[in-house]
């Protein structure tokens, strides 16, 4: 902004043969109407205007940062290069002090001008990299949860959370599968934690082998079993000054359970194949699915484990019990999915809302996080209609994949016989078979409902003979079979 036309001209014609574009102003009220209606990111600012001074308009322009003012739409304003008559060095360092990015001093060569506008530039781009992380960091916390929602049982969970954090107890997180369980262990390591500086290891015990467990927990030396070529720290020894979060704690094997108990107990673990004691200073917080009570009672768990690992237990409810929440849960994950994905941030409609509302979920909130992103991704109105949900989206449909044990003929009810293992053989084929009934087959979407890694669905399937009748969809869908 430059009272002379002369000058405007020639700065203006060397900045656009770089590829800038460039709009004028001759005076400060001139200046104000531009930046307000075209949010620039530079200003090239003389000291000498008529009427208000190119000082006055710099601070006015510093004080309006905060709020919505003269500045961009969300008040950082553009940055101000100060241009000042020969000899007046003195008021081109006040004017660097009250905000200026740079100066020029008249008369200027046209390579000081590119020079200085393009450093300036860059700084702005910086700037907008750096908005866009913090975005991108609001969004991943927004997505891994923060554990939204104000229902009362929620409440309750956070007041569980911040009164356990500040301990080094042992904590129990019980709930179905995608309420969260992983979301409330990261808040017990990073919320007002001593150990929130320290590392946190998460391990899936459902996810792997009984044979691999072990390993992955406890390291190995070199040579220890048939391909162990190099030694390897395990999960504890990685997890030193943190936290350990054990997911499905109820699937491990009763030989790693012995060993777990050992480990937390004397704090010190010992490589498979190994014979050194190590020390290990590991805070343990473990989660499960399963009612730990009745696997006690049938000999599948430890109860002296049991009572070391839970020495506070945090049960999350399930999303059918905190509808309340489901409102705030879908904005959350419609903002996070439109920042993910590049899309327009359309809010959820009325009637899309009354069927997230009324839906029993019974992939709890992961179910409800990827029915979002699917439907941000597919809808093309101003908002998110009923029409862009998936037509499951409805009321009753959850009951179909319910573990309830009084369904009418055709449901899931396991008669009781004297052998619990065969009876939970067939519960588990009955109810993978109506949640790959509920999903088309898709072993995909059922093993995101089942909070079962898609490799462990499809073994699961071959342990109880039902593999060659589903399909699996990874990056495109394919015949699923025993081959």
């Amino acid at each position: 902004m430059d009272d002379e036309e002369a000058s405007r001209y020639g700065m203006r014609r060397a900045l656009t043969t770089f590829g800038y574009t460039v709009s004028e102003a001759d005076s400060a009220e001139a200046a104000r109407i531009l930046i307000k209606q075209q949010e620039p990111d530079l200003m090239l600012l003389d000291v000498n205007l008529p009427g208000i001074s190119g000082l006055d308009l710099l601070r006015e322009l510093q004080e309006s940062k905060d709020s919505k003012g003269p500045g961009d739409s969300k008040g950082n304003g553009p940055l101000v290069i100060i241009i000042t008559a020969h000899g007046s060095e003195r008021m081109a360092v006040e004017a660097v002090k009250s905000g200026a990015y740079d100066y020029l001093s008249k008369p200027f060569e046209l390579d000081d001008l590119r020079l200085v506008v393009k450093n300036a530039a860059e700084t702005v781009a910086l700037r907008r990299e750096n908005v866009s992380l913090r975005r991108r960091i609001e969004v991943e916390a927004s997505q891994r949860g923060a554990l939204i929602g104000n229902s009362a049982s929620m409440q309750r969970v956070r007041a569980m959370i911040e009164k356990v954090a500040e301990t080094d107890a042992t904590v129990l997180v019980r709930g179905e599968s995608g309420t969260g369980k992983e979301l409330v262990a990261r808040e017990v390591h990073e919320r007002n934690s001593v150990r929130s500086k320290g590392p946190f290891v998460a391990v899936n015990c459902a996810a792997l082998p009984s044979e691999l467990i072990e390993s992955e927990l406890f390291g190995h030396e070199k040579g220890a079993f048939t391909g162990a070529a190099a030694q390897r720290q395990g999960k504890f020894e990685q997890a030193n000054g943190g936290t350990l979060f054990l997911d499905e704690i109820g699937d491990m094997s009763s030989n790693v359970q012995a060993k777990l108990l050992r480990a937390l107990e004397e704090r010190r673990i010992e490589r498979l194949g190994g014979n050194e004691s190590i020390p290990v200073d590991v805070r343990i917080v473990s989660a499960t699915h399963r009612p730990l009570e009745q696997e006690i009672a049938v000999g599948n768990f430890r109860a002296d484990l049991f009572y070391r690992l839970r020495v506070v237990t945090i049960d999350i409810p399930p999303l059918r019990e905190r509808r309340e929440d489901i409102p705030q849960l879908a904005e959350t994950f419609t903002r996070a999915a439109a920042e993910r994905h590049g899309l327009p941030l359309r809010q959820v409609g009325q009637s899309a809302l009354r069927r997230l509302v009324d839906y029993d979920w019974p992939g709890n909130v992961r179910e409800l996080k990827n029915t979002i992103e699917r439907a941000a991704i597919m809808a093309e109105g101003e908002e998110l209609r009923s029409q862009d949900l998936l037509d499951e989206i409805t009321p009753g449909k959850a009951k179909e994949v319910s573990t309830a044990t009084d369904e009418p003929e055709g449901g899931l009810a396991v008669p009781f016989t004297a052998d619990f293992r065969e009876d939970r053989r067939e519960f588990e084929r009955r109810y993978i078979s109506r949640c790959l009934e509920h999903t088309q087959g898709n072993v995909t979407k059922a093993a995101e409902i089942l909070g079962m890694h898609r490799q462990s669905l499809q073994h699961k399937l071959r342990q109880l003979g039902l593999g060659r009748r589903y399909v699996s969809v990874a990056t495109e869908t394919q015949d699923y079979s025993d081959e």
